[in-house]
């Protein structure tokens, strides 16, 4: 089993800059693909980015490239997402997964374990 715990969530406004974090204990961290997702009122979970066991491969998607940076820290058990130049539309509960794979998913149904969220909203 993994267990996740998500932090940093908040309320900025458009433009600034948030750090969300990770906390997982359990199983081998670096075992696992880790992912974030978001959910907004009345809408799917949607993937937002990926990162390898490794740290050497992500995977982000296009409403946040350019602006979110995955990282992870094996030795700490966290997984970072560094938002940057916020958005209305990013406002969402965000969420950390695991994925006991070699292979990374952007599908919610391919990550076996949750975070309980985090809230980030940005106003315009």
């Amino acid at each position: 089993q993994v267990q996740l715990v998500e932090s940093g969530g908040g309320l900025v406004q458009a433009g600034d800059s948030l750090r969300l974090s990770c906390a997982a204990s359990g199983r081998t961290f670096s075992g696992y693909i880790m992912g974030w997702f978001r959910q907004a009122p009345g809408r799917e979970r949607e993937f937002v980015a990926s990162i390898s066991r490794s740290g050497g491969s992500t995977s982000y998607a296009d409403s946040v490239k350019g602006r979110f940076t995955i990282s992870a820290d094996n030795a700490k058990n966290t997984v970072y997402l560094q938002m940057n130049s916020l958005k209305p539309e990013d406002t969402a509960v965000y969420y950390c997964a695991a994925r006991n794979s070699y292979y990374s998913g952007s599908y919610p149904y391919q990550y076996a374990y949750w975070g309980q969220g985090t809230q980030v909203t940005v106003s315009s």
